[in-house]
C-alpha cells in the first residue's frame, strides 16, 4: 500500500484517485492573470497546480493566489530556501524542491521545520539533467538518476519529515520507465509521474502518453504532468484522456474506426460532434460510444460499446451493445443518435 500524503484538500497514494497536475505560465506576480489560468485549469480538470516562485514578491504573490485558488498550489523552488518558507507562510500546499540545489543540510532542515509546522507536503525531485555525478561511475543513467532522488528522500528522513512525494523524470521514455520502477521498489510514497520536455504538439503527447501510460498500467504513480509547450489546458486534457485510457479515470470513451473504402458516413465529422457531446454533457459519465464508418464490420467490432452507429448506404445503424435498435435515414443521423445517446448516457450518469 502506498501510504497517504495531504497536499490541502487533495490526498495522494492509499485507495485515492491519480491526481492530475499542471503548471501556470503565467508571471506570478500578475496575481489576477495566474488566478483566471488556475481556474481555467480547474475547470479542465486539473487536480493541482504548480507556480514558479523565482523571487520573493512571487512567493508573497502566493498570498492572494492560494486565497482565491479553489484547488491546491504548489510552489515550484530552486536555489534559495527562502523562497520556500515564504512561500509556505503564504499559504502553499506542497513545494517542490531539489534539496541538492537549495544548499547545505542546514537550510533543508529550515524548510522542513516549516513544512512540519503548517503541515504542508515536500515533493523532492530530480531530472535527467540533474544527476549526481557519483552515481554515473556506479550505475546506469536510469538508476543513477533514481537515486540521485532517492538520497534526497534518506535526507528528509533523517530529519524527521515523512510527507514526500518523489518525482524523477527524463525526457527518454525508457529512462523514465527504468528509473521510476526503481523507485517504486525503494520506496512506498506516492510519485509524481512525467517525461520532462517532452516537446511540442503530436510529438509530446505520444512520448509523455507512452511513459506515463506504461507506469500508469503497472500500478505505478499516485498524480501526473503531461508536458506540452505551450497552452497547459491542453496538458491537462490530454491527462485526463490518459487516466480514462489507462482505467484510472472514469469519464467518456470515444471509439471510432480509422475508415477505409466501405466507409459509408462521414465518420471523422461525426466523431468530433460527438466528442463534444460528451465533453459538454457527459464528462464524468463511464460510457464508450462507437462510430464506425460501415455495418459490414461496424457493429461486431463496436459491440462491446454502450452504443454505436455504423453508415450504411441509405444512411446508419444504431446499435446498443451490438444489438442493432434502430436504422435511421441520412439526414436524421445526427439528431437520432444524439437523441439516444443522451437516454442512454443519462442513465449512466
Amino acid at each position: 500500500m502506498i501510504r497517504e500524503v495531504e497536499i490541502g484538500s487533495v490526498r495522494l497514494g492509499a485507495e485515492n484517485p491519480v491526481a492530475i497536475q499542471s503548471m501556470t505560465n503565467t508571471k506570478t506576480t500578475d496575481v489576477e492573470a495566474t488566478v483566471l489560468q488556475i481556474e481555467a485549469l480547474r475547470l479542465a480538470g486539473c487536480d493541482l497546480v504548480r507556480i514558479a516562485v523565482p523571487d520573493l514578491d512571487s512567493a508573497r504573490a502566493l498570498g492572494e493566489i492560494t486565497t482565491r485558488s479553489l484547488i491546491p498550489v504548489i510552489a515550484d523552488i530552486h536555489f534559495d530556501h527562502r523562497l520556500a518558507i515564504e512561500s509556505i507562510r503564504y499559504g502553499a500546499s506542497k513545494i517542490r524542491i531539489n534539496p541538492g540545489n537549495i544548499g547545505n543540510d542546514n537550510k533543508v532542515e529550515e524548510i522542513v521545520r516549516a513544512a512540519k509546522e503548517r503541515s504542508v507536503a515536500i515533493r523532492v525531485g530530480s531530472n535527467s539533467g540533474s544527476i549526481k555525478p557519483a552515481y554515473l561511475d556506479s550505475y546506469d543513467r536510469a538508476t543513477a538518476l533514481a537515486e540521485s532522488v532517492l538520497e534526497e528522500v534518506r535526507l528528509l528522513e533523517r530529519l524527521g519529515f515523512e510527507q514526500i512525494v518523489v518525482s524523477a523524470k527524463s525526457s527518454s521514455v525508457l529512462e523514465n520507465h527504468a528509473c521510476n520502477r526503481y523507485i517504486r521498489q525503494k520506496v512506498d510514497y506516492p510519485i509524481h509521474l512525467g517525461i520532462t520536455e517532452a516537446g511540442i504538439g503530436t510529438a509530446a503527447i505520444v512520448k509523455s502518453s507512452a511513459g506515463i501510460g506504461a507506469l500508469l498500467l503497472e500500478g505505478i504513480g499516485e498524480t501526473i504532468r503531461v508536458s506540452i509547450t505551450g497552452d497547459p489546458l491542453q496538458e491537462v486534457r490530454i491527462a485526463k484522456l490518459l487516466l480514462i485510457a489507462t482505467g484510472r479515470l472514469f469519464g467518456p470513451e470515444l471509439i471510432s474506426c480509422p475508415t477505409c473504402g466501405r466507409t459509408e458516413i462521414d465518420v471523422e465529422a461525426l466523431a468530433g460532434s460527438v466528442k463534444e457531446w460528451l465533453d459538454k454533457d457527459f464528462p464524468s459519465t463511464q460510457i464508450s460510444v462507437a462510430v464506425m464508418g460501415c455495418a459490414v464490420n461496424g457493429v461486431g467490432e463496436g459491440k462491446h460499446a454502450n452504443i454505436g452507429i455504423a453508415g450504411t448506404r441509405k444512411g446508419a445503424v444504431i446499435f446498443i451493445k451490438g444489438k442493432i435498435v434502430e436504422t435511421v435515414e441520412r439526414s436524421r443521423i445526427r439528431e437520432r443518435f444524439r437523441e439516444i445517446l443522451k437516454n442512454i448516457a443519462g442513465g449512466s450518469a
